[in-house]
């Protein structure tokens, strides 16, 4: 019931918000008009202090992921970051209650999951692709597991029917209890961007090409125990396990990714998955006999739509830098250095007006003492600025290196887990390439002409205008990394306290960065600071 509450006030703030666009851009429109109807004003800026700190991430939610990155993100910074995945396996609609026919025998079993690719140029007959959201070219050790853990729909010890959640922190994924057969293994696996070639037998038992796919892991699962996929599914036939997908799923439980350094490697290499592509599957080819005729290239296949989980294990060196920068974040001042890490990682919290004294003089500055609106707020800018420090760790000559530093922040209203107003304002909203949507509301990473990291800026022009023209609270703020911008669905966090959740492109990204904060310490003009654009009339 909990979580039900906390979905309802999340869609109730949305429901809010969305009545408060009309009214905010009522007001803008009368203000603008009033001063357009003045033929003197001045157009001029303010800038007010803020206080920006650190703020460590507790674990995440992982089970609500649209997609998950599997591997091991090698950041200069912050060191390894290892992503595995558990995933239930449920076959497709049209294979329950199969009849696997006479004397079926399994020949093979290929798992299929496309990464996220995109076809090029290629200056051969062969197609091309680039793979977005790969990282490192390092091998990694990468092991399949039958999974013996159950992943439930709903959580029992909750009150009424609550959806289960899994946490990035789970432990017991990968227990040796719930470790199950060895199903595939590989020392030096490393992502190909070459097209998949598909092969099935011929009438004489030989492989030929039937078709080809983009740039997928795929790879073909071992027979563990000789028998194992006859066991599995054949010797089934007719029985409960295979009748519907609630029992399969709790018969066959699904599959575990583990991944380690290779051999040697201190660094490795992380892809993200596409689960839900209609070419993912598990498909397992078996022979029968039909009026004394072998029949070959029969299929059983399975998809992934159930319920599938991540776990986060970010490196001692990143745990110690993090909780210590949590630890002694100044909430007074503000923080000297801001340290900002995806996933299980680290925000900024940003406080505007922070002392009462501060708010006064802004509504003194922008307001009558009749409470009217005395100055057109413009434009107003949260600048952040690139750590140098970080940027001489993530750029090198290394072209891979300049992929490091996140392209995307978000700001986030921490009290109502939902972003600032602006957000919702800004219609530059693209679908298919995250990257440059929402341009408006918040900048891709300026950087100089060697591809160095300079500053992100966050507009929120009409979260000023709500507080001073409608008193709308202000709020504690935070800043995320995100991987994708349209990504705002909620992730909860466990246990925190102040933080009741983050958005899952945040959760999703492996990526960090550190941002120049707004101590006094740092450079006045390297410091985190609120702009105001405005124009006065001149009385």
């Amino acid at each position: 019931m909990k979580k039900f509450i906390k979905t309802c006030k999340f869609i109730g703030v949305l429901s809010i918000t969305s009545l408060a666009f009309i009214a905010c851009q009522n007001d803008y429109n009368s203000l603008e008009s009033d001063i357009e109807g003045i033929e003197n004003f001045d157009t001029n800026s303010d800038k007010f202090a803020v206080v920006a700190y650190n703020k460590r991430v507790k674990p995440i939610q992982t089970n609500n992921f649209p997609s998950n990155f599997l591997g091991i993100y090698t950041d200069p910074i912050y060191g390894n970051t290892t992503n595995e995945i558990i995933t239930q396996v449920v076959p497709t609609s049209t294979n329950f209650d199969p009849d696997f026919g006479t004397d079926p025998e399994f020949t093979h079993a290929y798992l299929t999951i496309p990464y996220y690719s995109k076809e090029v140029e290629s200056t051969t007959e062969e197609p091309a692709y680039n793979i977005d959201s790969l990282y490192g070219n390092k091998p990694i050790k990468l092991s399949i597991y039958r999974s013996n853990y159950f992943l439930r729909d709903y959580d029992p010890a909750a009150e009424d029917a609550d959806p289960q959640i899994y946490y990035s922190n789970n432990n017991e994924f990968d227990s040796p209890g719930n470790l199950g057969e060895l199903l595939y293994f590989n020392p030096d696996f490393e992502a190909s961007d070459s097209e998949q070639i598909i092969y099935e037998e011929d009438e004489n038992g030989q492989d030929e090409e039937v078709s080809r796919i983009p740039p997928s892991l795929r790879v073909e699962l071992l027979n563990p125990n000789d028998d194992f996929w006859e066991t599995l599914l054949f010797d089934k036939q007719g029985m409960p396990e295979l009748s519907n997908a609630n029992n399969f799923k709790d018969y066959f439980r699904g599959l575990y990714f583990k991944v380690e350094l290779a051999d040697g490697e201190m660094e490795g290499q992380a892809f993200m998955l596409n689960f839900l592509s209609s070419a993912a599957s598990l498909t397992v080819y078996y022979n029968n006999w039909v009026d004394g005729e072998i029949v070959r290239n029969n299929k059983f296949t399975m998809n992934f739509r159930g319920n599938r989980a991540s776990t986060i294990t970010l490196d001692p060196i990143a745990t110690s830098l993090l909780n210590n920068a949590n630890n002694s974040a100044d909430t007074t001042n503000g923080d000297t250095s801001l340290y900002l890490k995806g996933g299980e990682g680290s925000i900024a919290v940003v406080n505007l007006f922070q002392d009462q004294a501060e708010l006064d003089e802004f509504n003194l500055l922008y307001k009558d003492a009749n409470g009217n609106p005395s100055r057109l707020i413009n434009e107003a800018n949260l600048i952040f600025y690139v750590d140098d420090l970080a940027s001489s760790l993530l750029i090198d000559d290394d072209d891979a290196n300049k992929k490091q530093q996140p392209n995307r922040v978000i700001l986030y209203d921490i009290k109502n887990n939902t972003p600032i107003v602006d957000y919702f304002y800004d219609l530059t909203t693209n679908t298919t390439n995250p990257i440059n949507s929402k341009l408006n509301y918040s900048s891709i990473l300026e950087r100089d002409g060697n591809e160095k990291g300079v500053k992100y800026k966050i507009r929120l022009t009409e979260h000023l205008n709500n507080i001073l023209l409608r008193d709308s609270t202000n709020f504690q703020l935070g800043l995320y990394i995100t991987s994708n911008i349209n990504e705002i669905s909620n992730s909860y966090v466990l246990n925190d306290g102040i933080i009741d959740g983050i958005p899952v492109g945040t959760g999703l990204s492996p990526k960090g960065t550190i941002l120049y904060g707004s101590n006094e310490n740092v450079p006045e003009d390297k410091r985190v600071q609120l702009e105001i654009y405005y124009t006065q009339p001149d009385n």
